[in-house]
């Protein structure tokens, strides 16, 4: 304790004249140390830099203090740093320091790099043996465009933009009587241009699709007349073509292979074509074939995917290094069409690429011919969208906006508390929670008034009573007998049930975080003599994989609940049941000591929430202002409720704060898109 005490005095010291702390490598070393201790900055960033010291012993602090915040970067989900944002308002941009810590003694970055013109630093980087500016050689560090990237990232994004390019270049044949088909498809015309069926008629004509739009948009539909459309002309050609259909998680893919598989059963098509329309959805990465504990996939370039059209969905949740080694493995001749919302949350991992092709969707870009083309398949203008050209906007001619929400009619609160967050309408969302409709609540603790130790209790409360009804399912419907058939259908009620509330936080740890909140909930259950137990394995305990488990057939954010059920001699046994990824509707039992990689999932957080739906949903927002709590993850939280939401603030006015903060991730990629 007294050496972090010494390094952290040590980085108190005045600034130097000549060139700020900078001047000395050995003081950078000490600072670094003090921000890792203070949890600024991951032992990762602090290693890289003492790794590329070694390589470059000449290496000056300007650049290698680039390096730690590149890495540093890449760990908050951007693909680079961007040096001119750096410069220009490095705490915004740094997250450093993290909010809450304004007043602490150690220099911040913003303090060092106040020395730095963005020119001095571009010229020690581009001087520096660290550093290339081509991407030809192999350094671990590429500056390009005022962007620093480590090269496996600016690899990543480089062979992204180049096969998306490749993609928008190769222009496929449209299947022949189009408007036909299009109109059989869809025989009810909307009043105005059907965004739908126009998605479908730009997927039909191109290797590369984006389809984005919000909850209840309409992007199931699509996708199952899309493949009605493919498919049938496939079927009358002789030549059926392989469908693959792929979600980033296995809740995502699940809920997509109950949905899909209801339409296709209603599709007005011919036999022969609703049997060569796939219904089952898997997971992106057993789609390329994980290989444990490498970043390696059986499917690559080498070893393509044998797919004729590939859909995925929930695209927002897809990382830019999977997206690499998905259009790695892509066969030249397939097409690929990408949905989901592109206002919701980003990835966890470095990327936000659904976002940034999509930039741009809601004002359209089509140049002359692609808006008289559609026009004439809609029957009606394309009013109120900006004039773009295939040059500066080659991907806007094949991405669609699906503008009419069909879960949320004009009276929803849901829908309209949604809108307003998403616009950035802090008024108008505070407004309809102060007068709620009948599918809105809104609670605001104030700590005048209650302890927070007291207010996280009333919180949890609170859930707990939301989670009451899946409790009392578990034992109202209890089958009497052994039968297997029976206890399966049990489980799927149970896990249904569950589905009905969910607790979501915007944070894992600290007093509004999943792991306080969860042990709020469950204390509040046991008290209510509706859980048998706090800690290890019990009847009723909700549990979420949190580790991809190939050999269960589990993956990452699947939903458990520990079942007592028959252990074939007359007694019982704890199991966990999930439902199963195949879109069956079927249930897997599995044992609690298989299940090596999991967590109590009473509250979970946000992100892992993307790919659900609940009936009611409620969102935790924290005292503390974070760069987490953005108007992204507060609208992905707000759009997880189906029936009725939410809001409790821990403080008030964070609402406010949240909405104000967008979430902005450094990347190259729709620049190299549209230079290239």
């Amino acid at each position: 304790m007294s050496r972090l005490a010494d390094r952290l005095a040590a980085t108190q010291a005045p600034l130097p004249d000549d060139f700020s702390p900078l001047a000395q490598a050995a003081h950078l070393t000490l600072l670094l140390d003090a921000w890792v201790a203070r949890g600024w900055l991951r032992a990762l960033d602090a290693a890289l830099v003492s790794q590329c010291a070694l390589l470059a012993p000449d290496a000056t602090p300007p650049v290698l203090l680039a390096v730690a915040l590149t890495s540093h970067q890449l760990g908050h989900g951007h693909a680079c740093l961007d040096l001119a944002q750096a410069l220009t308002s490095p705490d915004d941009t740094l997250s450093l320091p993290p909010d809450g810590e304004e007043d602490v003694p150690t220099l911040r970055p913003s303090q060092l790099l106040a020395a730095l013109t963005l020119a001095q630093w571009q010229a020690a980087l581009a001087a520096s043996t660290l550093v290339d500016i081509r991407g030809d050689g192999n350094t671990p560090l590429i500056l390009q465009a005022g962007r620093l990237y480590l090269r496996r990232y600016w690899q990543y994004e480089h062979d992204v933009a180049q096969a998306l390019r490749q993609r928008l270049a190769a222009n496929l044949l449209p299947p022949d009587g189009l408007a036909e088909r299009l109109a059989a498809l869809f025989p009810q015309r909307e009043a105005g241009p059907d965004w739908q069926m126009l998605a479908c008629a730009l997927a039909a004509r191109g290797a590369f699709t984006l389809i984005t739009g919000g909850p209840g948009t309409g992007k199931t539909t699509t996708v199952v007349r899309l493949l009605a459309l493919l498919q049938g002309a496939a079927v009358e050609a002789g030549a059926a073509l392989r469908i693959r259909l792929a979600a980033p998680t296995g809740k995502a893919a699940a809920r997509l292979s109950g949905s899909i598989a209801a339409q296709v059963s209603a599709l007005e098509v011919m036999e022969t074509v609703r049997a060569a329309i796939p219904t089952e959805v898997g997971t992106v990465h057993r789609l390329l074939g994980s290989r444990p504990d490498t970043r390696h996939f059986r499917h690559h370039a080498g070893n393509p995917l044998p797919l004729d059209v590939l859909i995925v969905d929930e695209a927002s949740m897809i990382d830019l290094e999977t997206m690499a080694s998905l259009l790695a493995a892509l066969p030249a001749h397939a097409r690929l069409v990408l949905l989901g919302d592109k206002d919701q949350l980003a990835s966890v991992e470095a990327g936000a690429v659904l976002g940034e092709l999509c930039r741009d969707a809601e004002r359209g870009h089509y140049d002359a011919a692609t808006q008289a083309w559609l026009e004439n398949l809609a029957g009606a203008p394309l009013a109120g969208l900006t004039p773009g050209d295939a040059v500066h906007w080659p991907l806007a001619q094949q991405t669609v906006m699906l503008r009419r929400s069909r879960r949320f009619d004009a009276g929803s609160g849901i829908g309209a508390l949604a809108n307003a967050v998403n616009s950035q309408s802090a008024a108008e969302a505070r407004a309809l929670l102060q007068s709620p409709p009948p599918d809105l609540a809104a609670l605001t603790l104030r700590y005048g008034d209650v302890a927070p130790l007291i207010a996280l209790a009333t919180v949890g409360r609170g859930a707990a009573a939301g989670y009451r009804h899946y409790l009392s399912m578990l034992q109202s419907a209890r089958p009497a007998g052994d039968d297997d058939a029976d206890h399966q259908a049990w489980a799927q009620v149970v896990l249904q049930a569950f589905d009905a509330f969910r607790l979501l936080c915007a944070v894992r740890r600290g007093q509004w975080g999943v792991e306080a909140l969860n042990r709020q909930i469950a204390e509040a259950l046991c008290l209510a003599g509706l859980l048998p137990a706090l800690d290890g394995w019990y009847e009723g305990r909700p549990v979420m994989v949190t580790r991809n488990d190939y050999g269960l057939g589990l993956m990452n954010g699947d939903i458990g609940i520990t079942l007592a059920v028959p252990d074939g001699h007359g007694g019982r046994q704890l199991r966990v049941a999930f439902a199963r990824n195949d879109g069956s509707g079927s249930v897997q039992l599995v044992l609690p000591s298989r299940l090596a990689d999991i967590e109590t999932v009473f509250a979970m957080t946000v992100h892992k929430s993307q790919g659900s739906e609940f009936a009611h949903t409620a969102l935790v927002l924290p005292a503390t202002a974070s760069p987490i709590v953005t108007k992204e993850l507060v609208y992905t939280g707000i759009t997880r409720a189906s029936r009725h939401f939410t809001l409790i603030e821990a403080r008030a006015g964070v609402l406010e704060e949240a909405i104000a903060r967008r979430v902005q991730r450094a990347s190259g990629l729709l620049a190299q898109i549209t230079s290239g």
